[in-house]
């Protein structure tokens, strides 16, 4: 496939096209994404045995049966019942139209192949934001460390998980992976794009 000519023909394409993208990625969000779920699925069941009972799953849910055991008010008297947690899969996987937006833009070579490659890999840092959502969860309405079990600097390190897993990994890791595959295209268009824009500046 042929390479934009310019670095304004890429930024416009891929403006444009993750908008796009996007719309017709949240009509399938719930089958591409469900992946996800049992890659968290695996992470959570050794990282939080203690907390977690069971998972179940299926395309767009993922509930998260705990031990933990909260208040619930009642109409006369006060009582407990075990967290369950429930958390979307596909909240944090919008990475993948923004990644396929970024192929286009960038009239990628053997686009297809590197799609489904880009597909695979972007399951990992999805699971790692879905996990980190379910922890949070557990950490918010659970208690404090010590009635969860755990120390102060691992309730830290919860919140500090899910601030990068939120905020970070969904437009990051997609951008890392568009990097990884397009380091020709980036050096030739993109950088040079960018250094003749500040000489005319000059």
């Amino acid at each position: 496939m042929r390479r934009p000519s310019s670095l304004t023909a890429f930024f416009v394409t891929a403006i444009v096209g993750f908008p796009l993208l996007t719309l017709a990625w949240m009509q399938v969000s719930r089958w591409t994404s469900y992946p996800v779920g049992g890659i968290a699925e695996l992470f959570l069941g050794h990282a939080a045995d203690d907390w977690i009972r069971s998972i179940e799953q299926a395309p767009g849910t993922f509930e998260v049966d705990t031990r933990i055991a909260v208040t619930v008010p009642g109409q006369k008297a006060r009582g407990t019942a075990e967290l369950v947690v429930e958390a979307d899969p596909a909240r944090y996987a919008y990475g993948l139209p923004l990644l396929i937006a970024l192929l286009v833009a960038a009239r990628s070579r053997h686009f297809l192949r590197k799609a489904v490659t880009g597909y695979a890999l972007l399951l990992f840092p999805q699971a790692f934001s879905l996990s980190f959502d379910v922890l949070r969860q557990i950490v918010v309405v659970g208690g404090t460390p010590a009635r969860l079990g755990i120390a102060q600097w691992q309730m830290e390190a919860i919140a500090l998980g899910y601030q990068i897993g939120a905020l970070l990994l969904p437009t990051v890791a997609p951008a890392l992976i568009w990097l990884w595959f397009e380091r020709p295209f980036f050096a030739a268009v993109v950088v040079e794009g960018m250094l003749r824009q500040e000489m005319k500046k000059q």
